[in-house]
C-alpha cells in the first residue's frame, strides 16, 4: 500500500471509505461492512488501517485441552500478532457471541498488541479498563465488560465473522467508531482518487449548506452541480 493511500485513509472515517468503494466500482451495492452498532473505546480517535491478523478466543468455559497446548497457542497468538506483513489490524472472534463475557481487550493485551506495532483491535468481544488503554490503540468492540472469564484462544489466522462482516487474515481493514470494512483488493490501486474525488463532489452541496441564507432555490441549484459531479 502505497504511503499516500495509508495517510488518506487514516484521516477519514470508515463511511467514508464506504462510499468511496462504490465511487472505485461505479455502482452501489458493496457489502463488506460489519451490521449493527459497535463500540468504540475512544470515538476521538482516528481510523485504525491495516492487514487483518485474525484469532478466535472464548471465555464463558474453561478450556478443555491440556494446559500445555493452551500455552503453546497463546504464544502461536502473540508471534503472529507481532510478525507479518504491515500496517495491522488485529480482528479476533469471540465464538462465544452473542454471550460473550471475556474481556480480552483490556489495558495489559492492549498495550502489547501496540507495542508490536499494531493500530488496533476489532472484535465481536469484551473490552474493559476504558480510561487506561494506550492512546493510539482504538478498540472497536461488541460489548464493556469487567471479567476476562475463561478467555483463552482456540484459533489463529482463520476466516473470522465480525458483527456480520466476514474477515480473512490479509484483508484490508478500515475501521472506526462507526464499526469496519474490508477493502477489496480489486480498487486499491484507484481508491485514493476514488476518495478524493467523494470529497471534493461533498463539497458541491456541503459548502452551500453551510453559507448564511441557504434556501430551496440554493439547494436545488447545489444538488444539479452535486448530481452532475457524480455521473
Amino acid at each position: 500500500m502505497k504511503q499516500s493511500l495509508l495517510d488518506l485513509l487514516k484521516s477519514v472515517d470508515t463511511p467514508t471509505v464506504c462510499n468511496a468503494i462504490e465511487v472505485a466500482q461505479g455502482k452501489r451495492g458493496f457489502n463488506a461492512f460489519t451490521r449493527g452498532t459497535m463500540l468504540c473505546s475512544n470515538p476521538d480517535a482516528g481510523a485504525m488501517v491495516g492487514y487483518a491478523r485474525t484469532a478466535k478466543i472464548a471465555a464463558v468455559n474453561p478450556p478443555e485441552e491440556p494446559p500445555g497446548i493452551i500455552r503453546k497457542r497463546r504464544m502461536d497468538y502473540y508471534r503472529h500478532m507481532a510478525t507479518g506483513t504491515g500496517p495491522a489490524v488485529t480482528v479476533v472472534e469471540d465464538v462465544d457471541y452473542p454471550h460473550c463475557i471475556g474481556a480480552y481487550w483490556g489495558e495489559i493485551n492492549t498495550t502489547v498488541h501496540k507495542g508490536f506495532g499494531v493500530s488496533g483491535a476489532l472484535t465481536n468481544g469484551v473490552m474493559r479498563d476504558l480510561g487506561d488503554l494506550p492512546d493510539g490503540f482504538p478498540v472497536v468492540a461488541g460489548s464493556v465488560g469487567s471479567s476476562h472469564g475463561f478467555v483463552h484462544v482456540k484459533e489463529i489466522g482463520t476466516s473470522v465473522n465480525i458483527f456480520g462482516l466476514t474477515i480473512q487474515d490479509g484483508d484490508l481493514v478500515h475501521a472506526d467508531r462507526h464499526g469496519a470494512l474490508v477493502i477489496p483488493p480489486e480498487v486499491v490501486d484507484v481508491l485514493e482518487q476514488a476518495i478524493n474525488k467523494l470529497l471534493e463532489t461533498e463539497k458541491l452541496i456541503l459548502a452551500p449548506a453551510r453559507e448564511p441564507g441557504f434556501d430551496f432555490e440554493a439547494f436545488e441549484a447545489a444538488w444539479a452541480a452535486f448530481e452532475a459531479s457524480r455521473t
